[in-house]
């Protein structure tokens, strides 16, 4: 059985726990795959790593692998920002892919912050959230054009405070437009969508990235999925893994992605835990 998880941070960004913490916690837990994707440095996130916060980062998450290469996988991944984009792949072994800011008029905001902040960019859009959203799934799709990443990570990640729809119905027919046709550029450059429960472990939402009815249209589309908690605290590393996996199956995916030493490999969901 395949238990897994790519999207981890620690103490190196805004994690809470030290790499060997979350190792162990996840061998506890019964993960046979875990994938530390720290923040990369990037200039206007305060909760990016430091060049040398990096280095050491990349040394601790080494040195756990030949530590405890006997009892589960551990891979070095990195979460680039599509502010600041890593200068090479090398020497990690996956990249996830995420947008977290806005800049607008000179000022950057960051998406995910606060439900107040949110408010704020769609007011700087004249309070049109379907302008906010043109613009936003129109800069993701630019990383289907970013060989380094291998993850798009929390795809509809704008809609974070949007569980009671007061921004944007989710069936708004032009907002799904904007979506599919992201979703489009995404699936067919090959890029693995997350399906990611770190907004539920934080007490922000009660349902995982993408939305039910997005999710469902990258089935439709032959979309590659892999399920993630984008984990920042070692108590929630599986968080809504088994009610995100009966949602995976109900919108029509019958295998997702895993990594191993060979690269991304797809498995039947029913080996999946």
């Amino acid at each position: 059985m395949i238990r897994q998880n790519l999207h981890t941070h620690s103490i190196y960004c805004d994690g809470k726990d030290i790499i060997e913490e979350m190792v162990c916690e996840a061998v506890r837990k019964g993960f046979t795959i875990l994938g530390f994707s720290g923040h990369g440095p990037c200039a206007v996130d305060d909760c990016a790593m430091s060049e040398s916060g990096l280095e050491k980062y990349i040394r601790d998450v080494h040195a756990v692998q030949e530590k405890y290469r006997d009892k589960i996988h551990i891979f070095l991944g990195i979460e680039e920002d599509m502010m600041q984009r890593i200068p090479s792949k090398d020497p990690y072994d996956y990249v996830i892919g995420s947008k977290h800011f806005v800049k607008l008029n000179g000022q950057v905001k960051s998406i995910d912050y606060s439900e107040a902040v949110s408010r704020e960019i769609v007011e700087m859009y004249n309070g049109d959230f379907l302008r906010f959203a043109q613009d936003y799934y129109a800069d993701i799709s630019r990383m289907a054009e970013f060989d380094e990443v291998d993850i798009i990570g929390h795809l509809d990640l704008l809609t974070k405070f949007n569980e009671d729809e007061s921004f944007i119905s989710f069936h708004d027919p032009a907002y799904l437009s904007f979506a599919e046709e992201c979703i489009d550029i995404l699936t067919g450059a090959g890029k693995i969508l997350e399906v990611n429960t770190g907004a539920i472990a934080r007490g922000y939402r009660r349902m995982p990235y993408p939305e039910k009815q997005l999710l469902s249209y990258i089935h439709e589309k032959g979309g590659k999925i892999l399920l993630s908690s984008d984990c920042h605290d070692r108590m929630m590393l599986d968080c809504f893994y088994r009610e995100s996996l009966e949602l995976i199956r109900k919108c029509g995916f019958t295998s997702m992605m895993y990594l191993t030493e060979g690269g991304f490999q797809e498995a039947p969901l029913d080996e999946f835990r």
